[in-house]
């Protein structure tokens, strides 16, 4: 796994405030509590030190709720339990949490459904710049993070899964989704493989 052969490109899954941070809107589901035990914000900083420091482009993801009712839809039952009060435009839960915030040269891409590959450009983005591998990391695991791993072996990348850099509410939800749900879409390691790779 590198930059040059095959081009590699990081994806950041909401890894925001609402989503991990123990102040957040879905910490009484158990989401910061099951990112604190995966250690999910240091295994990511790690990974996005290493992925800088070998010129890997690193593409960070949130989901956002506008501020106009209705604009996110409530066909399924996620969006009506993201709508109206959490992960709004401008707020302090819909921001990626400090220790994560992006820097220069990241991108930074804003969607209202679960897959980073629905309604943003990031397709064309990594086109663009020659990307056949992405390395995905972030929230939920059995949310966005399947559903982005999903689509983009879809449209025909190379997966990679970082296990202990990603959280869900439970260790059941990252059971299901890592062992069962992922297992044969995306090649699963942990952080110290990666961070090791991007180094070597």
């Amino acid at each position: 796994m590198s930059n040059q052969s095959p081009v590699t490109a990081i994806l950041v899954i909401d890894m925001q405030n609402d989503t991990v941070h123990p102040d957040g809107a879905y910490a009484s589901f158990g989401a910061a509590e099951h990112a604190t035990s995966q250690q999910v914000i240091p295994h990511i900083a790690s990974i996005l030190t290493a992925a800088r420091d070998a010129k890997i482009q690193v593409f960070h993801s949130r989901i956002v709720v506008h501020p106009v009712p209705g604009l996110g839809g409530g066909n399924a039952p996620i969006f009506q339990m993201l709508a109206p009060d959490t992960f709004k435009i401008g707020s302090w839960g819909a921001e990626i949490v400090d220790e994560l915030v992006p820097q220069p040269g990241d991108v930074v891409l804003d969607r209202t459904r679960m897959s980073l590959f629905n309604g943003t450009e990031i397709d064309v983005m990594l086109r663009n710049l020659g990307v056949q591998r992405l390395v995905v990391v972030g929230a939920w695991t059995n949310m966005a993070v399947e559903h982005t791993v999903r689509d983009a072996a879809d449209h025909g990348y190379e997966v990679t899964l970082v296990e202990d850099a990603t959280s869900s509410l439970s260790t059941e939800w990252q059971a299901a989704a890592v062992g069962f749900a992922l297992t044969n879409i995306a090649t699963i390691t942990d952080t110290a493989s990666v961070t090791a790779t991007f180094s070597g």
